[in-house]
Formats: structure tokens, sequence, C-alpha cells
């Protein structure tokens, strides 16, 4: 068996690093594993789920989405863990790799028993998996680039993101279909296969990976350092506002789906399942990742680009804009709601321009947070900052859970039911995204990016930090 040395720093160049193809391949598998399961969860806990007898023992509507979003806040939490486990003492490869073992037979677990108990140890394996694969995947990419081909980081995170939705694009149309036609055991199945594909494609890049060492004591050190400690806290304050935007978006897999079962569904000549029109986020994604970014073989600069002429588009803007974009993409629900209440027939396309302006503002949040989140966390500390980012989904969906569990009535009934809902949540993004402008103006923005291989700056200090406006233009702050 052929020994290797891996790299532990990036070399200086301008090119594209060569395990980033192996990365965005093993994302785009797992990804496909992941929301194809996650997509037929309130189908299958509604409409599927069967007891020990093998007799049908569904959840109602309030019971099934509490659950769903436990279940989500449960797959954001576990990564506060497993950062620690890879910058203290494992690093990311190995906690990535052993910990997507884990993640497998929680897949399987799910396709063999269609219980509830099935359903507890399948979701159990795979939240704990991902305790090991969110927080340091991202961060394993950024740790790929050096200072000298750092520039190319913000464009892969894009390119990285557009992996994620074309695998998550491929499993929510496939395995309603699969849930429908063939049942349980396929369509769990499915996805197990493919998060075996993904451990193996991450493996076959391990010869060319950068694997930045553990950081042992000096991740202590860092993180309890005054350094550290303020970076973690100017951190937790941003993650606080972006946590109500997860806790609507992560909604499309849960009262969308139910509200799809009520509207007709025949779009584009075809009759869609309910947990099929999710595929309409990750489709658009692909879309406008691009359409933001740039094409450089069309000479498109791109929307940021472009309005950055006039008005510098920092990330805390971008994050900002995101935010106001939310609340009319859960007020068209709301008035889809309404619409029903009144008799008259709606149509899927009304939901599926909701889904836009939503995936519009996930691009203006999230993907800008990923890269943000990396070049603010000091260097020992990538995974560990990411875990955080990661924990505003957990509270996020804690939120919703909390909500639904509270809201349902001994009866069945709902204390806030129908346009009532998709109200409450629309004005709570609003005042998120308003109390966000001038906390986002006090920032001190800083860059953290890895050292390069025969580097001489470890330890140099980094880039001032800059004082971020929603409103104004940076400006380089004293406090260096």
């Amino acid at each position: 068996m052929s020994s290797y040395s891996p790299l532990t720093a990036p070399v200086p160049t301008s090119d594209l690093p060569k395990g980033i193809p192996y990365i965005v391949t093993n994302e785009a598998a797992e990804r496909f594993s992941f929301y194809g399961m996650k997509g037929i969860l309130i189908i299958f806990m509604t409409k599927y789920m069967l007891d020990a007898q093998g007799v049908a023992d569904f959840m109602g509507p309030d019971e099934a989405k509490g659950y769903y979003h436990l279940f989500t806040s449960a797959v954001y939490f576990t990564p506060f863990f497993g950062a620690i486990i890879a910058d203290a003492f494992f690093g990311k490869y190995k906690t990535i790799l052993l910990l997507s073992v884990v993640y497998c037979f929680g897949h399987f677990a799910l396709a063999l028993d269609e219980t509830r108990m099935g359903l507890a140890v399948g979701l159990g394996l795979i939240a704990l998996g991902s305790g090991g694969i969110k927080p340091c995947v991202s961060a394993h990419v950024g740790d790929q680039f050096g200072k000298t081909n750092g520039h190319l980081l913000e464009r892969v995170f894009g390119w990285f993101y557009w992996a994620i939705n074309l695998g998550a694009f491929a499993s929510t149309l496939l395995t309603p279909w699969l849930l429908a036609n063939y049942g349980p055991h396929l369509a769990f199945g499915i996805p197990g296969v493919l998060m075996a594909m993904a451990t193996v494609f991450f493996w076959m890049g391990r010869k060319v990976f950068v694997h930045i060492p553990p950081g042992g004591v000096a991740f202590l050190k860092e993180t309890f350092s005054k350094k550290g400690l303020g970076s973690l806290g100017r951190l937790l304050v941003i993650y606080a506002f972006v946590a109500m935007f997860w806790a609507l978006f992560d909604q499309t897999g849960s009262a969308w789906v139910l509200q799809a079962e009520k509207l007709d569904r025949t779009f584009l000549g075809v009759e869609w399942l309910p947990s099929q029109i999710q595929a309409i986020n990750p489709i658009t994604i692909l879309v406008f990742i691009p359409i933001f970014n740039g094409i450089s073989a069309l000479k498109w600069p791109g929307l940021y680009t472009i309005i950055s002429r006039t008005w510098a588009l920092t990330p805390l803007r971008k994050i900002g804009i995101g935010f106001f974009m939310t609340v009319p993409a859960f007020l068209i629900p709301s008035w889809i709601e309404s619409q029903l209440a009144a008799g008259v027939e709606v149509n899927i396309a009304w939901q599926l321009f909701a889904y836009v302006v939503l995936t519009a503002a996930e691009v203006f949040v999230s993907i800008t947070c990923l890269e943000f989140s990396y070049v603010q966390a000091p260097k020992k500390m990538k995974s560990l900052v990411m875990a955080c980012f990661l924990m505003s989904v957990s509270l996020g969906n804690i939120f919703v859970a909390a909500v639904n569990f509270f809201i349902q009535n001994e009866d069945g009934s709902s204390k806030l039911s129908g346009a009532d809902y998709y109200n409450f949540f629309a004005l709570c993004m609003l005042a998120t995204a308003i109390i966000f402008i001038p906390v986002a103006m006090g920032y001190k923005e800083e860059r953290h990016m890895q050292d390069e291989e025969g580097s001489d700056d470890d330890g140099a200090p980094p880039m001032p930090p800059k004082k971020t406006s929603l409103l104004g233009a940076e400006t380089v702050s004293d406090e260096a």
C-alpha cells in the first residue's frame, strides 16, 4: 500500500486547488442523499409510517412539522461538537471521513424500518453524522486556498453551493416519485447509496487535499483568547439574526409541502407531487448563482458587480437585503391560504413564485454567510465558526418546532391556522430585518486566510478591521 505525505498548508499558486473537484463531487452526492431523505420526511410521517405490527401510525400535520424541525435543529446543532473534534483533535479530513460512515448507517436504518423506532434511529445517526460533515466541509474548501489565490474563494463558494443544489434538485424530483411508486424502502435506500458514494469520492481526494493539522492546545488558546472570543462574540450576534431567516426558509420542507397538497399542482402539463415542488429551489439556485456572481465566458460581470459600481455591496449588506426579501416570500403563501379559505382554487404556480423570491433571498443570505464566516474566523477556529453559523439554522428550527407544538389544540385544530400562520412568521422576519440594520452598521470586519507553504507571516496580524455599514461606505477602523 503506497504511502503519501499530505500537504499541511496551501501552495502559493494563482490556480484553482487540485482538491476542489473532489470536494464539489462529494458535496453534490452528499446533498442528494440529505435533501432526498429530508424532502420526503413530512409525507412519510403523515402518510406512510407504520407501527411494529404494520398498522398505520401517521402523525398529524402540526406534530409532523414539530418533529421535522426538531430533526433539522439537531442536524445543525451537532456540528458544534464535530467542529471541536476536528479543530482540536483529528483535523477536518479524518472527522469528515469517519462520521460520513455513521451518516450512511442512518440512511440505511430509515430504509429498513418504517416505524417510529426506525425513524428515531435513522434520523439520530444522520444528525450525529452531520456533526462531522457540515462544519468541516465548507471550512475544508477554504483551507485549500492561500493568500495568492484567495481572490478565487468567493467564486468557488458560489460553485460549491451550485453543486449542493444540483444534488438537491435531482433528489427532490426523484425521491418523492420513488416514495409514491415504490414505497419508503427504496425512497430512503437510494439516498443511502448516494451517501456511500459521496464518502468514496471524498476519500479519493486524500492525496491532493491540503490537510490543515488540528490545533490541539493552540486551538483552545486561540478560542479562549481575547481575539478568539471577540471574533466569536461579533459573529454570534450576526448569526442570531440569520436564525430567523432559517426559521422561515426551512418551512419549505414542512408547511409549504402540506400547503402544496391543497393546490392544483398541474404545471407545464404535468401534475407534480407535493414534495417535488421543492425542486424549484435548487434549480433556481443553479440559475441565480451565475447571474449574481457573473459568467466570465459570456463577459457578464454579475449582478453583484453591477450593483457595487454605484453602491458597495458588502457581505452584511447582502445579508440585510436577503432578510427583507424573505418577508414577501412568506406573504405569498399567506395570500394563497386566504384564497383557499374563500373557496378559489389556486394553482401551484403561485407557490413556485414564492420559491423564486425566497431563493433569491437565500443567495443573498446563505452563500454570503458561508464565505463571510470562513474569512472572519481566526485560522485555528475555522470549523468552530462554521459550526456556530450552522447553529443559526438549529436555533431557527427550534423556534419553528416550539411554535408548532404550542399552537396544537387538543381537538386537532391550530391556534395559528391558514394565513395567520404565515403572517406571524413574516412579521417576525420583518422585525428581524429592521433591527439588523444598526447592528450590521457597527460590525467590524476582519479577514483571516490560511498561511501558504513556505510563508514567513505566521502569526502576522490580520487585515485591519473594517466597520461595515448597510447605508454608507466601508471605513477602516483605527482599532487594528
